[in-house]
């Protein structure tokens, strides 16, 4: 059985290029062997990540990153079961929100600036699948 999983976090200090770099090397090392995929999405000290895969590798992962001392306020935004990946070209793909068009994201916020904490998780994956749509992964595997 396939799942996605989307979840939010807060950096618990100001985020590095190098550091989200080792994330992603360290995730693209990883996930291949468990079947999972995703995107992971950051601005300046917040994470929005969609994992998907089986059941059971999806909620280990999950269970390791709320572990992880690299952030903190750890919000699950959605869970659910899928016929079909979205993200299924991506051992684990990127895109920096503070490089994302304004407009797009005023599209699913008030404010324009992305903040999961404020909006709804609906409103998440939908910008998440918007940018998807158009190719803004920034690494593709």
């Amino acid at each position: 059985m396939l799942v996605r999983l989307i979840y939010a976090s807060r950096a618990c200090t100001p985020i590095s290029q190098e550091q989200v770099d080792a994330i992603l090397a360290t995730a693209r090392g990883h996930n291949p062997a468990k079947g999972i995929t995703g995107v992971l999405c950051h601005s300046e000290d917040v994470f929005v990540q969609a994992l998907e895969g089986g059941r059971e590798q999806v909620n280990q992962l999950y269970a390791r990153l709320l572990q992880d001392p690299r952030h903190k306020d750890v919000i699950l935004l959605c869970y659910e079961e899928i016929g079909v990946r979205r993200y299924s070209s991506w051992t684990m793909g990127k895109v920096r929100l503070d490089k994302v068009n304004r407009s797009l994201l005023l599209k699913y916020s008030s404010t324009g600036v992305l903040n999961p904490y404020d909006v709804s998780g609906c409103a998440t994956v939908a910008l998440l699948e918007e940018l998807a749509e158009t190719g803004a992964f920034a690494v593709r595997d």
